[in-house]
């Protein structure tokens, strides 16, 4: 990413517009989380159900907090051994987030990896949307062609900043919930359950 494309982001974004830039597993589409019509713009790009959540990426690991009620001993655990990465950890919300953010009273978030996204979220220091570039249903976008074919028309309107790049094309975050002191997988991926039990010292 040049300087050129980190300033066009970050300009995008504080008006309220979508990036599409590469994370450490796929093409991500980034979105200001505090802003109600950054959100909407998500899920009108990825002609998303507006009953699934979004999940978070974070700027740092101090703005974690800003998101949850609390970060129990567990969830620090996980943090301390795979952020940054591909851990997304599922916590009880904080009052005021939008509704789109949360499921069953949680929010998602993650510190990411080495990748441009994470590059823009810290400059941007505030937590981001982290949902993967595609239209729902369809294959992850891992390259900028990919994204043209997805996304042409708000491309060419404007709609969709791209960031160019390559994106690895891996598995994945795993996803997990922490529930009352209990490890739960909510999504499988680059992280297996053994490594997340092993951290924990949690049975299945």
């Amino acid at each position: 990413m040049t300087p050129g494309e980190l300033a066009q982001s970050l300009a995008a974004l504080e008006r309220g517009s979508v990036v599409a830039a590469a994370t450490e597993t796929y093409f991500g589409l980034l979105a200001d989380a505090r802003r109600a019509d950054a959100i909407d713009r998500i899920f009108g790009l990825k002609e998303r159900d507006r009953g699934k959540a979004l999940a978070l990426l974070l700027p740092d690991r101090a703005s974690w907090s800003s998101l949850v009620c609390e970060i129990p001993t567990m969830a620090e655990a996980l943090a301390d051994r795979f952020w940054p990465g591909p851990l997304t950890i599922a916590l009880a919300a904080r009052k005021g987030i939008d509704a789109r953010l949360v499921v069953g009273g949680a929010v998602a978030a993650r510190l990411p990896g080495p990748s441009d996204a994470s590059e823009i979220a810290r400059a941007f220091g505030a937590p981001l949307t982290a949902t993967s570039a595609n239209v729902a249903g369809g294959a992850p976008c891992v390259c900028v062609a990919d994204l043209e074919r997805c996304f042409r028309s708000a491309i060419e309107q404007g709609g969709l900043v791209v960031v160019s790049g390559e994106a690895k094309g891996e598995e994945p975050s795993t996803i997990v919930a922490i529930e009352d002191g209990r490890l739960r997988i909510v999504r499988r991926g680059r992280i297996s359950e053994t490594e997340l039990r092993e951290t924990v010292r949690c049975p299945p």
